[in-house]
């Protein structure tokens, strides 16, 4: 199993202490985090688009190109790329870029986004988000296949002979689809051949089961080999800690600060309390053995190779959340790399270590 750490770069006030730091200091955290997931051995970090409050995740590519130059082996995610609110040469350019720049180490997760603020600031909407989404793949993938594109589509202009630069690094870029509760993304996940990556956040395992059931039966029908279909798959929270009651108590303040935000915003409330929470969502609070066994029956269920870990110590201390982070990687890590196989990410799915 390999274990990324994922922010969508929310700009709160601290749940604990209720001070609000600037964007310059919240994004410049962002850095610290990364560099300190790749010093501890961590698989992978990802950075989410958002384009409304609480968030100022807007430009992935420009957060990434930072950390591609302060790191050297960590893997680049997006958490979602929302191509829907993109122009698809605009994007591949940006990342194409980056590509180049990190050595080869991106791989983007994809969804077609949701929220109001879209709609305002790109006039996108429900009711188009998906077609839009599913034009700016298509196009994506064929620039970064070819240097020489002849696309005619619905929402751009069209190209002859078009060539996007610069060229790639990776011949061919593994994307993710992103998905919370779509079975569209997971049937076109499956028609492509690509892995999907389940959010696994709002709710109780039930729903997120039945979407990667039906991913992985709509990528046999396509005629797909069963044994290639890859999946990831998010968590809601996170503090390892070595005594659980202590992790609960430490999480508390955070659980309820986010019920707030949650309710602020419109966003549904599932769990009613932190006991419910880490008991019945995919939040891994507790200790490291109740952690390991959440995480095993997550993989029952779901048959995941790759999970997604807040990067966010947003409540805790710089302290408490380092020493989380560091008894993950000392005491459930590794058990879980030995007993579940699964494939390389980013520069290091290329055995010579040059993606050409």
């Amino acid at each position: 199993m390999k274990f990324l750490q994922i922010t969508l770069i929310t700009h709160t006030p601290d749940p604990v202490t209720g001070a609000t730091e600037t964007a310059q200091r919240r994004l410049r955290r962002v850095i610290d985090s990364a560099k300190l997931a790749e010093e501890l051995g961590y698989d992978g970090f990802a950075v989410g688009e958002r384009h409304e409050d609480p968030f100022i995740s807007s430009a992935p590519p420009v957060v990434l190109s930072h950390i591609a130059a302060v790191t050297s082996r960590i893997a680049l995610f997006t958490g979602v790329t929302t191509l829907s609110l993109l122009d698809p040469v605009r994007a591949f350019e940006d990342y194409s870029t980056l590509d180049n720049l990190s050595d080869g180490r991106l791989e983007l997760i994809i969804g077609k986004g949701n929220g109001a603020a879209q709609a305002k600031l790109f006039q996108v909407t429900t009711d188009d988000q998906w077609d839009r989404n599913r034009e700016g793949y298509e196009l994506f993938r064929r620039l970064w296949d070819s240097d020489n594109v002849t696309w005619l589509g619905q929402f751009r202009p069209s190209l002859t002979e078009a060539k996007a630069l610069p060229r790639p690094l990776q011949p061919r870029l593994r994307i993710w689809h992103g998905s919370a509760t779509s079975r569209e993304s997971a049937d076109y996940a499956a028609r492509h051949g690509d892995p999907l990556f389940s959010a696994n956040v709002t709710n109780p395992i039930e729903p997120y089961a039945d979407l990667v059931a039906h991913y992985r039966e709509r990528w046999a029908a396509y005629g797909h080999d069963p044994a290639e279909a890859l999946v990831g798959a998010g968590t809601a929270g996170f503090l390892v800690t070595r005594d659980s009651q202590q992790a609960l108590d430490a999480y508390r303040p955070i659980f309820e600060a986010r019920q707030a935000v949650a309710r602020k915003f419109g966003v549904p409330v599932v769990f009613d309390s932190i006991e419910d929470f880490a008991a019945r969502s995919s939040a891994l609070i507790g200790s490291p053995q109740q952690v390991l066994d959440k995480l095993h029956r997550y993989h029952e269920r779901l048959g995941h190779e790759v999970v997604h870990l807040s990067a966010d110590g947003d409540g805790l201390t710089d302290k408490q959340h380092r020493e989380s982070l560091e008894l993950f990687q000392a005491e459930v890590a590794p058990e879980l790399r030995r007993r579940i196989p699964s494939r390389p990410l980013g520069a290091q799915r290329y055995p010579s270590g040059d993606p050409r």
